[in-house]
C-alpha cells in the first residue's frame, strides 16, 4: 500500500530541528501528526463528531495529554503496571494546550471535539510539554475541521541574561524565568510562567521574542496543510439554530433596564436577582404561543443583551457592575494567626472573594514526590487549592480534585516559591493549603495574598510579601474603544475579553497567567494592562502590610524545629540499623523524626532531626553523633551491658557498636562468674583495647581503668 506523506521541518537557533509529518499513522482520525525533536516524539490526533448533540449550547472540546512510560524505557510505578489517571504535570499540559486552542474555534462550532497528544519517545533532558500545542494545532491544521489557527506554544528561559527557546530541563534549572507563550501568526493568545521578580519591560521582551519563533512554527503548519489541501477541504457543519430577529427584539425590549442595573453598582446576589427579574418579567409578557415558538432561544437572546449592556456601561460610563472605577480595587481585610493549631494561618478577603490559608511545616520526609515520565522531582514547597461548591453559593457533588483546582494551585505555588528560603540553611518542607470560602473574582490571586501572609505568620523568612491581581479587558472591535479593568469580578471575566493574572513583590513579577479571548491585542494595550496591574498589586500589598509586614522572628512553639548534621556516608547503615531498628528506637526514645539523605557527589550524608522540644532534638543528636563517631583505640566509653555470658559481657558502647568485655578484662582479680559482676542494662565504663581490622570486632576492658592492687609480701 502506498503512503502519501506530508512533512515539514522547523530549524531552531541552537541547531536542533523539529519535524512534523502526517499521513502515516492514525489515519482514521480526522487529523494526525507525528512530531519529532531529537529523540522526543509526540503523536497528536483530533476527531470531531459530525453530528450535533441535541441541545448543545457550549463547545465540548476535550484535550488529553498522556506520557507513555515506554517513552523513557521505564515501567509504571505501583502495583498495577499500566498508565492510569493523569498526573498533575499531564493535567497542567492539557490546560496549556486547551487555553490556546479553544478561542480559535468559531463561536457557533458545537460539535464534540477531542484532541489527544501522546509522548511516545523522550529525549534526555527535553521538556516535551512545550511541543504539545504545536503538535495539536498541526493535527487540526491537516484535518477538515474549521479552525482559525494555526497556533503554537514555545517555552522561554533566560540564563545569564540570554533568552533561550524551548530550553532543556538543565537550562530551566539555571534560568531566572520559565514562561510558556501561545500565539497565532498575528496575536498573543496565552501566557503562563514563573519569574524571579522581573520587570514589566522584561516580560514584554520575552513575549515578543517568543512570538517571532511562534510565527515560524505557524507558517510551517500552513505549509504542511497546503501539501494535503486537495484531500482535506474544510467541512461544512451543522450550526445550532439561532434567531437573530428575536435577539434584536429582546435587546430592544430590555437593554435599557439591563444597562440601568449595570450602572447602579451592586453586590453579586442583588445584581443577579435584578437581572433575573428583568428576564422573568419579559418572559411573563409573552403569550403562550410566543413562548412555545421562541422559548428555546430566549436564554441566548437575554445573555446577548446582558453582555452588550454590561460592556457598554463600562465603555460609556467608565463604571462597573459593582460601581467601581476601572482601576479601583475592592475593599480588603485580612487577619493572621487565625487558627491555633496550624503552624501558620491567614484569612484574606477582597470584596466577595475570600481565602482561608494554612501552613504546615515538616521534614524532608514530607516532600511531594513527582514521578512522571518526563520529569521526576521532589518538591520541598507545595501548595494545594480547594474550591468547594459553597464558595459560589452552589451545590453539586465533589468528585476529587478538579483540573481547575490543580491549575489554580500551581499558579499560586509558582508565585510564592521564589521568595522562600532554600538550601542547607532551610531543611524544612512547607505545605500551603488554600480553602476558598467565597469567590467572585480571582481566587487564585487571593490564594497568593493569603499564602504570603500565612508563610510570614508561620515565621518562614520569605524575602518579601507577594500579592496578586487579576486584570480584565472590555474591547469594542468596531469603535476600537477599550477599558482595562483592575481586580475583575467573576461576571467581568465571563463577559470580558481577557483574564490576566499577575503576582509579584515590590521588586518585580513572580508569576503570571494570561488568556486572551479576542483577536488583535496590541503590545501597547498589553503594556498598559501590565503597568495598571503593577499599581493594583502594590496597592493590595500595602493593604496586606496593615496586617503583617515582616515574617515572625520564630516558628510557633508547636511547630517542629529541624537541626541538620553532616556525617560520613559509611555510618548510614549503622544509624538505620537492621530493619530500621536503631533509627526507630532513637525516634521513639527522643520523640523526634530523623531523616537521612546522601549528598550527591560526596562521601557524606545529611541527617536531619525534627522535634518540637529542644531537649529531645539534643538527645537525638547526641545519639547520632555517638554512632557516627569513629572509635579510637585507647579511648574510654560508657556503655550498656546487652548480654551476660559465661566468658564475659557484650557491651554496647554506642548505638549499633558492641564489643566484648572478656571475663579476664573485668578486674585484676580472678572472676569466676560474670553474673556476679553485671546484670543486663547496667552502665559500665570501658576502654577500647583494640579493633580487629578484618572483622571489626571490638575488644574492651574494664580492668584497664582500675588501679592495680599493691603487691603484698608473702
Amino acid at each position: 500500500m502506498s503512503i502519501k506523506l506530508a512533512t515539514q521541518t522547523i530549524a531552531l537557533e541552537d541547531g536542533r530541528t523539529i519535524s512534523i509529518e502526517s499521513g502515516k499513522l492514525a489515519k482514521q482520525a480526522d487529523g494526525s501528526v507525528l512530531l519529532r525533536m531529537g529523540d522526543t516524539v509526540l503523536l497528536a490526533t483530533v476527531v470531531s463528531n459530525k453530528k450535533l448533540r441535541e441541545g448543545m449550547d457550549f463547545f465540548p472540546l476535550s484535550v488529553d495529554y498522556k506520557e507513555k512510560y515506554p517513552a523513557d524505557g521505564r515501567f509504571p510505578g505501583g502495583f498495577i503496571k499500566r498508565e492510569a489517571r493523569p498526573n498533575d504535570l499531564e493535567i497542567l499540559t492539557c490546560r496549556l494546550v486547551d487555553r490556546a486552542l479553544r478561542p480559535l474555534f468559531d463561536s457557533d462550532y458545537k460539535l464534540e471535539t477531542q484532541v489527544m497528544i501522546s509522548l511516545l519517545s523522550l529525549g534526555k533532558d527535553d521538556a516535551p510539554d512545550a511541543l504539545a500545542c504545536l503538535a495539536a494545532s498541526a493535527a487540526i491544521a491537516v484535518s477538515d475541521i474549521p479552525f482559525n489557527g494555526p497556533v503554537s506554544e514555545v517555552r522561554v528561559a533566560r540564563v545569564d541574561g540570554k533568552l533561550i527557546l524551548n530550553p532543556t530541563y538543565s537550562q530551566i534549572a539555571e534560568s531566572d524565568l520559565d514562561m510558556v507563550i501561545a500565539a497565532t501568526l498575528k496575536d498573543i493568545m496565552m501566557v503562563e510562567g514563573e519569574m524571579k521578580e522581573i520587570s514589566e519591560e522584561d516580560m514584554i521582551e520575552v513575549i515578543k521574542f517568543a512570538h517571532e519563533a511562534i510565527k515560524v512554527q505557524c507558517q510551517a503548519q500552513l505549509d504542511l496543510a497546503a501539501q494535503i489541501e486537495a484531500t482535506k477541504v474544510k467541512r461544512d457543519y451543522v450550526k445550532p439554530e439561532v434567531n437573530e430577529e428575536l435577539n434584536v427584539v429582546v435587546k430592544d425590549a430590555i437593554y435599557d433596564k439591563l444597562f440601568a442595573i449595570a450602572a447602579k453598582g451592586s453586590e453579586k446576589h442583588e445584581r443577579t436577582d435584578a437581572f433575573n427579574a428583568v428576564f422573568a418579567e419579559y418572559k411573563g409578557s409573552l403569550s403562550e404561543e410566543e413562548l412555545a415558538l421562541n422559548g428555546q432561544f430566549l436564554g441566548t437572546a437575554f445573555n446577548k443583551a446582558q453582555k452588550k449592556a454590561v460592556r457598554d456601561c463600562v465603555l460609556k460610563n467608565g463604571t462597573r457592575l459593582d460601581g467601581r472605577a476601572t482601576d479601583k480595587i475592592r475593599d480588603i481585610w485580612s487577619e493572621v494567626n487565625y487558627l491555633p493549631s496550624p503552624h501558620g494561618s491567614s484569612v484574606f478577603t477582597r470584596g466577595e472573594t475570600q481565602s482561608l490559608t494554612t501552613v504546615t511545616i515538616g521534614t524532608k520526609m514530607d516532600k511531594q514526590r513527582m514521578d512522571a515520565v518526563s520529569e521526576s522531582r521532589e518538591d520541598q514547597f507545595y501548595l494545594h487549592y480547594n474550591f468547594p461548591p459553597y464558595s459560589t453559593g452552589e451545590a453539586y457533588p465533589v468528585r476529587g480534585t478538579s483540573r481547575r483546582e490543580i491549575g489554580h494551585g500551581n499558579l499560586a505555588q509558582r508565585a510564592l516559591k521564589g521568595v522562600l528560603p532554600t538550601g542547607e540553611d532551610f531543611p524544612y518542607t512547607v505545605r500551603v493549603v488554600s480553602d476558598i470560602l467565597e469567590s467572585n473574582g480571582s481566587s487564585s490571586m487571593a490564594t497568593v495574598c493569603a499564602g504570603s501572609m500565612a508563610l510570614m505568620d508561620a515565621g518562614i523568612q520569605t524575602t518579601g510579601g507577594v500579592s496578586g491581581i487579576a486584570m480584565g479587558l472590555i474591547y469594542d472591535n468596531e469603535t476600537k474603544e477599550y477599558a482595562v479593568l483592575s481586580d475583575i469580578l467573576g461576571d467581568e471575566d465571563h463577559l470580558g475579553d481577557m483574564d490576566f493574572k499577575v503576582a509579584g513583590t515590590k521588586k518585580g513579577i513572580t508569576a503570571t497567567q494570561m488568556d486572551i479571548k479576542i483577536d488583535g491585542l496590541s503590545y501597547e494595550l498589553l503594556t498598559k494592562a501590565l503597568f495598571q496591574s503593577k499599581e493594583g498589586r502594590l496597592h493590595i500589598l500595602s493593604e496586606m502590610e496593615k496586617t503583617i509586614v515582616d515574617p515572625q522572628p520564630e516558628f510557633k512553639p508547636h511547630a517542629p524545629r529541624i537541626v541538620a548534621v553532616t556525617i560520613p556516608s559509611d555510618f548510614i547503615g549503622a544509624i538505620i540499623g537492621p530493619g530500621g531498628k536503631v533509627i526507630q528506637e532513637m525516634q521513639k526514645e527522643t520523640n523526634t523524626t530523623i531523616a537521612l539523605e546522601e549528598n550527591e557527589g560526596k562521601d557524606t550524608a545529611t541527617v536531619t532531626v525534627a522535634g518540637v522540644n529542644k531537649d529531645d532534638i539534643d538527645a537525638a543528636l547526641a545519639k547520632i553523633k555517638q554512632i557516627a563517631t569513629v572509635l579510637e583505640v585507647g579511648e574510654v566509653y560508657k556503655g550498656k551491658v546487652k548480654a551476660v555470658l559465661a566468658f564475659g559481657a557484650i557491651v554496647e558502647i554506642m548505638p549499633g557498636k558492641e564489643g566484648l568485655l572478656h571475663i579476664s578484662e573485668i578486674a585484676h582479680r580472678r572472676v569466676e562468674d560474670c553474673s556476679t559482676e553485671f546484670s543486663e542494662g547496667d552502665i559500665v565504663e570501658v576502654k577500647v583495647l583494640g579493633i580487629d581490622a578484618k572483622s571489626g570486632k571490638i575488644k574492651l576492658s574494664k580492668k584497664a581503668l582500675l588501679p592495680k592492687p599493691e603487691k603484698t609480701d608473702a
